[in-house]
């Protein structure tokens, strides 16, 4: 069956699309994602008749003079051939119809749809209307019996079902398929057909194969393969005689079966390679028109249906003239591809051939053809699986052409591993596609973009959920934005490149308090905008050519870096700037992406580095962005959200899995934001769709956060789901509290209250099963508070010894705290004198000598006691203060952190109190101290800021030793106590100003901060009790001036009747102030000016 295969044409934009010829083969008629049906007279029909059915055109049919089309409109419409008139709607559907088709003689049509239902329509009564139910996904085909009895439909469910038209019940079902939950994620379209005639066969595309299934019996009586169709089918088509049967699928390649024989009796390959969508016969059966996924139209010309079976008395020298053509000039491209193992006529003699008749193989142009090649010569695969093996040691006699042929075969592998993915397009996160004509550009947590492109209009309109941020604004869209993206300062638009305009980023930065709110910017030649986001005060842009650009919210060009990868997707919340790109190629199914999570302060740094993005398998990204309190997540096409969890190494979690809410299949979620407190996801339900449309405006719907534990059925699993999701869910207050922002102190108490509850639950779970390991265990999350309660229910419980372990763990606990409060207040020595010494040299608050610090107390210093000039405040525009607290923490009520970030604890003002073993007495969790509630409020400044204040000491310090013995410490005085007392020096500090000289003297080039380090570590090493006596000595000085502060108080009010002891307590002040004195006070700490 020699054919020429046409070059392919332009026909419809990039999508899905379909193709038939009309009764009598004259025209051609396709339709396309582009909502227009076409027709065309011949293949270079540059002059086609369009007509526009909708938004998409899914599936088409024609018989009689009428043009049945399902279009996006849910609607099955009959349009009249070939004016195109139209002539009403045939029926409808809840959602889009995907397939339509026509009975042998044109009376009824059957269409399918992604409702789960079939309908079989009278074309001369559109109400008289048959329904079948029964498949639980979308339909994906239909197809009449050629004695209108029977109907058989494909489905997403997996099934094949053989309805009976008048009964309207199921004759049979075949479970042969891939479930899926939408057309659009089919692997295959399964185009089902029935053979013409008395309809004897039914052809099933199933993978890469098709089987046949017998009329009545319903039995499956054979399958056609062929080793080089490796891909899904996606349609199958037989020609008008019955004999020959075409398919079409994945990867272009298209197929032609004698069916009798089972022999491939053509293979042809799409040009580019891209899926073959639709197929159809010409009525004479010496063409086939087929269309691919890209939009474009082909035609294989010249195929031949006569018998290829010829008579078996052709002379043998007719055969070995034919095999001696077989090497000529004119088809060596057919050689080029080498030859198939299953479709050799050596290796598959035809059944029942006993005598060696091998005319089967001589088609009806007399000349013998390699049906195991690939009819292409400018795409040629170049890795087919040859070797002499092919042509082997055959026994039967009769074939006249295998030992020859085998030195001819040129020697080529075979790649047989996983295929590559199509790389995901970049896309606007919150935007439904670009190819509506009404469209949301963008959705997310400030307000609606929305754009308009019809006849009527090209235009913008910009809504706020809060009309206190601005007014809504209705644009011109003369410049075609196909991007945009809005944020509480500005609306961001772009557009691609034309042949006569460069792409343009254009903004309108509403919120400038000058006249002039509208800036522009023109890309180089060549490139466009991709993806394109806003954060506070500056705006990014990533291009085709792989660079992202950053500007100032005015317009000023800011840094330009280069990308990995072609870009997917970006996000901008505050100063964080999230992207992802395209990391590398995929394999079967999977996008290899990357993510990289920048940080675009006075301090930018990037604390994601292109690490890879986890996606479910064979899914593709649909959300990017970023919680209200900012913590990065994103969702895939699987419904499943993940979340970034930075107190793990900044790894992605699952939160939700929004498929598990979608009551149907073809259901799903669109995201339009995400809320940690309270802990909501906010999506639009789409019925039937992936996006929404845009009128009616679709109602907001709030779904739940669940981590996928295991066994959530359980009172354990949902007891640990809990913990867990307020224990993520609680890390933005830790990255909130270190930007600098004000956070909600009490939502945070609630959520760690909340916490240990849980903790407490499980607890008494675990000793009722008699997990006493596993008790241990969870205290070691508790705080010390909830540790207590532990240990007395493990006490009324009668267990003893697990009540032993759980209090050698509050001791631990205890001990922990204290060591952390030592040398915290020992650093903070360090900071007080640094600071005061730096202001005296210098007028600096800041030291200068922070490198020598370690990197995470210098942090500390940075964060809490340097004043930054150019701090924004909490409640400024440029950083909102997201919750405000309602009063500061006092000294005597100590913040608290999560529980399992040890690492951001820092000490409490009031020493520990009690003995280790009364845990009872002990804060609940490591505390913090009250930590600044701007970025512009200093503790140092208010300890520097006056004279009174300059005066003051250092505050005491105690040992762990001492603290375990002292029955009782007064709490820290407040800032008007240390107003009039002035501070103590603190052990330390005493063991230094002795010291000093030696360690100067040890190593002269120390510089001062350098000298405090090391006299720390020496102070460290020495034993407890020579620490204690330090800091004895230092408490008697303590206790001395009090006694003095309060002999003078009394003294006062006496007035002048005790002269004499008046006298004496001004000497003892005298010596107090001259002691106390703040030059003689820090000359222990001051520069050694020799």
């Amino acid at each position: 069956m020699p054919c020429e295969r046409m070059p392919m044409r332009y026909g419809h934009s990039e999508g899905h699309t379909d193709v038939c010829f009309d009764d009598s083969g004259k025209f051609i008629v396709s339709c396309g994602s582009d909502g227009d049906v076409r027709i065309w007279e011949s293949l270079d029909d540059d002059d086609s008749k369009s007509i526009c059915v909708g938004e998409k055109a899914y599936s088409l049919a024609l018989k009689n003079g009428k043009l049945v089309t399902a279009a996006s409109n849910n609607t099955v419409q009959i349009h009249t051939f070939p004016d195109g008139d139209p002539d009403g709607i045939l029926t409808r559907f809840t959602t889009n119809p995907t397939h339509v088709t026509f009975n042998s003689i044109g009376s009824r049509v059957a269409a399918g749809s992604s409702d789960f239902m079939v309908k079989v329509v009278e074309v001369s009564d559109s109400s008289q209307q048959k329904v079948f139910r029964g498949h639980d996904a979308p339909v994906l085909s239909v197809t009449f019996d050629p004695k209108d009895e029977f109907l058989a439909s494909a489905s997403c469910d997996g099934s094949v079902v053989v309805w009976n038209i008048e009964e309207q019940t199921q004759a049979t079902s075949w479970p042969v398929l891939q479930k899926t939950n939408d057309v659009s994620n089919a692997k295959s379209l399964c185009r089902l057909a029935w053979q013409p005639g008395a309809g004897k066969l039914l052809a099933v595309p199933v993978d890469s194969k098709v089987h046949l299934y017998e009329r009545g019996s319903w039995d499956h009586v054979s399958t056609l393969s062929d080793d080089l169709v490796t891909q899904p089918i996606n349609a199958v088509a037989w020609s008008p005689s019955g004999q020959f049967l075409a398919a079409g699928g994945v990867g272009g390649f298209l197929t032609v079966w004698d069916v009798d024989s089972k022999l491939c009796v053509e293979r042809q390959k799409q040009e580019k390679g891209y899926t073959v969508c639709g197929l159809a016969w010409h009525p004479s059966g010496n063409q086939i028109v087929y269309s691919d996924t890209q939009g474009s139209l082909g035609l294989l010309d010249g195929l031949s249906t006569s018998s290829s079976h010829p008579s078996t008395k052709a002379p043998a020298s007719k055969v070995a003239k034919d095999y001696d053509d077989l090497f000529d000039d004119d088809d060596d491209r057919l050689m080029d591809e080498g030859l198939s193992d299953t479709n050799s006529p050596a290796k598959n003699p035809v059944a029942g051939d006993e005598d060696g008749d091998d005319d089967d193989v001589v088609p009806a142009t007399g000349r013998v053809r390699n049906r195991g090649a690939f009819l292409d010569d400018e795409n040629s695969l170049g890795s087919l699986k040859l070797g002499l093996d092919k042509y082997g040691d055959d026994d039967d006699a009769g074939s006249a052409i295998v030992a020859p042929a085998a030195p001819a075969v040129p020697l080529r592998p075979v790649y047989e591993g996983p295929m590559p993915t199509p790389p995901q397009k970049a896309f606007q996160s919150g935007s439904t596609p670009a190819h509506l004509t009404h469209r949301f550009m963008m959705w997310n947590s400030v307000g609606i973009v929305r754009g308009y492109n019809d006849e009527q209009d090209n235009a913008i309109d910009v809504e706020f959920h809060d009309s206190a941020v601005h007014h809504a604004m209705h644009l011109t869209n003369s410049l075609g934005h196909s991007m945009a993206d809005v944020s509480q300062e500005a609306v961001l638009l772009a557009c691609p490149s034309t042949d006569e305009l460069a792409s343009k980023l254009q903004c309108l930065h509403f919120s400038s308090w000058d006249t002039n709110k509208e800036w522009m910017v023109d890309l180089p030649k060549g490139e466009d905008v991709k993806a394109l986001c806003l954060g506070q005060g500056w705006a990014a842009a990533a291009t085709s050519a792989m660079m992202l650009r950053l500007f100032s919210i005015g317009g000023i060009q800011r840094e330009i870096f280069s990308l990995p990868g072609p870009v997917v997707c970006m996000a901008g919340h505050g100063e964080q700037l999230l992207i992802v790109y395209h990391r590398a190629t995929g394999f079967d199914g999977d996008q290899a992406l990357g993510v990289q999570l920048l940080q675009l302060a006075q301090r930018k740094r990037q604390v994601i580095h292109g690490e890879p993005l986890p996606l479910s398998r064979k899914s593709y990204l649909s959300w990017l962005g970023f919680t209200a309190e900012g913590t990065p997540c994103y969702i895939d096409s699987e419904g499943v959200v993940r979340m970034l969890n930075r107190s793990l190494g900044n790894t992605w979690t699952p939160v939700c899995n929004t498929r598990e809410s979608c009551k149907g299949k073809s259901d799903h979620y669109w995201v339009v934001g995400v809320h940690e407190n309270p802990e909501q996801l906010r999506c639009i339900p789409c019925k039937g769709s992936r996006y929404p449309p845009t009128l009616p405006r679709p109602a907001v719907a709030i779904l739940p956060f669940k981590l996928p534990l295991c066994q959530t059925t359980t009172e354990k699993g949902q007891m640990e789901e809990q913990f867990w999701r307020s224990v993520l869910f609680q890390n933005h207050y830790s990255f909130l509290s270190s930007s600098g922002y004000e956070v909600d102190d009490q939502a945070q108490s609630q959520a760690e209250k909340k916490q240990q509850e849980l903790l407490m639950k499980m607890f008494a779970l675990s000793c009722k099963l008699e997990r006493e390991f596993r008790c241990v265990e969870l205290a070691e999350l508790m705080t010390q508070n909830a540790v207590t309660l532990a240990i007395r229910y493990a006490s009324r419980s009668r267990r003893m010894a697990l009540a032993q372990r759980l209090s050698e763990i509050a001791l631990e606990k205890a001990n922990q705290m204290n060591e952390e409060e030592f040398v915290e207040q020992e650093d903070s020595s360090i900071r007080r004198t640094s600071g005061q010494k730096m202001q005296q040299k210098t007028g600096n608050v800041c030291s200068p000598q922070l490198s020598s610090l370690s990197p995470i107390k210098a942090t500390k210093y940075r964060i809490r006691f340097c004043l930054n000039p150019f701090a924004k405040r909490g409640s400024s525009p440029e950083k909102p203060a997201l919750k405000p607290s309602e009063s500061s923490a006092s000294p005597g009520q100590p913040r608290v952190t999560n529980v399992l970030d040890s690492m951001t604890s820092v000490k409490k003002l009031a020493p520990l109190s009690g003995s280790a073993g009364k845990t009872n007495k002990s804060p609940p969790l490591k505390p913090l101290a009250p930590r600044p509630k701007a970025k512009t409020q200093s503790t140092l400044m208010q300890m520097t800021g006056s004279k009174t204040a300059n005066k003051k000491a250092p505050q005491n310090v105690e040992s762990a030793e001492d603290k375990m013995k002292q029955p009782e410490v007064p709490p820290t005085p407040s800032p008007v106590d240390n107003a009039e007392n002035k501070r103590p020096k603190t052990g330390f500090q005493l063991w230094l100003e002795e010291n000093r000289k030696s360690i100067v003297a040890d190593q002269p080039d120390l510089e001062e901060t350098d000298i405090i380090k090391e006299a720390m570590g020496r102070f460290r090493i020495l034993s407890a009790e020579e620490r204690l006596s330090w800091t004895e000595r230092a408490k008697g000085q303590t206790v001395d001036a009090a006694d003095l502060k309060k002999r003078k108080r009394a003294e006062g009010e006496g007035g002048a009747e005790n002269e004499n002891a008046h006298v004496e307590a001004d000497e003892s002040v005298a010596k107090k102030k001259k002691s106390l004195d703040p030059s003689s006070k820090l000359s222990a700490f001051a520069f050694n000016k020799n």
